[in-house]
């Protein structure tokens, strides 16, 4: 949510206001930045130089979860992709 608030921000993204509640609806949970999460980073090889998605891989590879996103640049990291 992070990144598409930014996004949003910027008119770089059309996202509805209420974004937040339909994602929840539909299933999906929220996952916060924890201290293994951003510590990963640190070991993952530099596929991606954006830090959002690299984060985005280190928390998917803690949590052993798939990440929502049309990026091919997360295969090399070996994350399961959902889109």
């Amino acid at each position: 949510m992070w990144e598409i608030a930014i996004k949003r921000s910027l008119g770089k993204l059309q996202a509805p206001e209420d974004l937040l509640e339909i994602v929840s609806d539909e299933g999906f949970v929220f996952l916060a930045v924890s201290p293994w999460h951003a510590w990963r980073v640190a070991t993952l090889p530099r596929h991606h130089a954006d830090p959002f998605d690299r984060l985005l891989v280190a928390q998917a590879l803690v949590e052993g979860v798939p990440v929502v996103t049309a990026d091919p640049q997360f295969g090399p990291y070996g994350v399961g992709v959902m889109w």
